[in-house]
């Protein structure tokens, strides 16, 4: 098992999570909330369901301040320079 795994549901632990990053497909900065599988559905569950996703990696960001979360692969980020 990588040592990156153990947040569950296929969480990745990542050195920088919670900080500013720079997306560099993008262009944009935004704070890194996940590094996890893509669903591959957007199937919306009526009870909880606890299984590991088998999509494709992909990072998660949030703009600085709030907003609409956007992806990219976690090989496009890095710690953004102030």
């Amino acid at each position: 098992m990588s040592s990156r795994l153990g947040l569950g549901l296929g969480h990745e632990r990542h050195p920088l999570l919670g900080k500013l990053v720079l997306d560099r497909t993008s262009g944009r900065t935004g704070v890194l909330r996940a590094i996890c599988p893509e669903p591959e559905t957007h199937t919306v569950w009526s009870t909880p369901v606890l299984r590991q996703v088998a999509g494709p990696r992909m990072a998660w960001l949030v703009p600085v301040g709030g907003g609409v979360e956007w992806t990219t692969t976690p090989e496009a980020i890095e710690e953004a320079t102030a």
